[in-house]
């Protein structure tokens, strides 16, 4: 009797063990394998950045909002005219194509997947617009990435159109 009664108090024993380390498990792991937060207000720092040739056309701040499905962009631009201007664009991790309108009657559609390890925001776009009455394409791929513990955003940008193609890192520190 006495053998059965300490079999059944270390049986409780262990389930309870197996269940605390499997909590303990599960809880690292999605903490391990959660996807960055971008959120918060950035700031181009233009001496970390490689600007190529298109870098003044780059965002001078951006503000992003994350949600769990989503990520929206605010950004603050200067046209080839010298007028500042705010882009917004949201975009969804559902694998679906966004649209939205980055400058005059240009048509950027997106989508964007996050990398398996959820620290990279991988977004792929195509821009058309009207030049001289002909239709242009430029293929973006951009890659977001945390960098300096949180404080650094890093977007690593090709782009691809009948004029060459391009490539900057652009390097932005947090506001808040």
């Amino acid at each position: 009797m006495k053998r059965f009664l300490l079999k059944k108090v270390l049986s409780k024993k262990l389930t309870f063990l197996f269940v605390a380390a499997l909590i303990c498990l599960t809880s690292t792991a999605a903490f391990l394998f959660a996807n960055a937060d971008f959120s918060g207000e950035w700031k181009l720092n233009e001496q970390k950045s490689e600007l190529g040739q298109y870098g003044r056309m780059a965002a001078r701040t951006i503000n992003i909002t994350s949600q769990p499905d989503a990520i929206s962009f605010e950004r603050n631009v200067t046209a080839q005219n010298g007028e500042e201007r705010t882009v917004t664009e949201k975009l969804s991790f559902d694998g679906k194509e966004t649209e939205s309108a980055p400058f005059g009657t240009a048509k950027k559609k997106s989508t964007a997947k996050w990398t398996d390890d959820g620290q990279t925001l991988n977004v792929n776009s195509v821009i058309t617009f009207d030049r001289n009455g002909e239709t242009m394409e430029i293929k973006v791929a951009e890659a977001y990435k945390l960098i300096d513990n949180g404080q650094g955003l890093s977007i690593e940008s090709n782009s691809t159109s009948s004029f060459g193609t391009n490539t900057m890192k652009l390097v932005y520190d947090k506001v808040k």
